[in-house]
């Protein structure tokens, strides 16, 4: 049996965002990956790394697993209706509808986090009860059919947390393994509270810009 994964491919994605969790689908037994956008036209990630997509809103067909990945490109995504409706009418088809990082505001935007347990990146998890959402602070949050990861690198774990929900534990480990995934960080400031001042003031700075076209377009 395949398993059909879509992941949204826009301008500006973080493409860690995209392309953790995509590394872990492709690497799964009987999988058919799919970056999805508007047109099949290349694009550039928010780090300049570029993407193509393969199958456009049109001709995608439904999905087992809908991945929404974030990015400052999620901005100008908040007030697109074709992107939102695209995204209400696949999530209704798939078994799994889920997201990373900021991709969880998309999720938020369209309807689809009111009443649900999820997590974001640490410096937009304040905007989730704006849409009802329960923030929920873990790596990867499952409610459900609703599977959402925290910021960027989170990615990874999370696409291996949905393989082990789609496919098995067993396929999961194996991909791991595959992947040699096992993360020993050269520092321990992956989250706030692990970082000092001056660190967290300074990473706060660089997203300020982002933050601020977010929070005016959401409030």
């Amino acid at each position: 049996m395949a398993f059909r994964f879509g992941i949204l491919c826009f301008p500006k994605v973080q493409q860690l965002d995209l392309t953790g969790p995509y590394e872990v689908f492709a690497s799964a037994r009987d999988a058919e990956v799919h970056l999805v956008w508007k047109d099949l036209q290349p694009l550039r990630s928010a780090t300049g790394l570029w993407l193509k997509p393969d199958t456009t809103f049109a001709d995608a067909p439904d999905f087992d697993v809908l991945c929404i990945p974030g990015g400052a490109g999620v901005n100008a995504l908040l007030s697109d209706e074709e992107t939102l409706a695209f995204i209400r009418g696949k999530a209704a088809a798939a078994r799994f509808v889920t997201s990373v990082c900021t991709g969880a505001l998309l999720l938020g935007r369209a309807g689809l986090l009111s009443g649900r347990h999820a997590t974001t990146h640490w410096n937009a998890v304040d905007f989730l009860p704006g849409f009802g959402t329960i923030p929920t602070k873990a790596r990867v949050v499952k409610d459900g059919s609703l599977i959402t990861a925290g910021g960027v690198t989170s990615g990874i774990d999370f696409g291996l947390a949905v393989i082990a929900e789609l496919i098995g534990r067993e396929e999961a480990e194996t991909i791991q393994l595959s992947l040699e995934y096992a993360p020993e960080p050269p520092f321990g400031a992956g989250l706030p509270e692990t970082s000092s001042a001056s660190v967290v003031a300074a990473a706060r700075a660089g997203m300020a810009g982002s933050r601020a076209e977010r929070e005016a377009l959401l409030f």
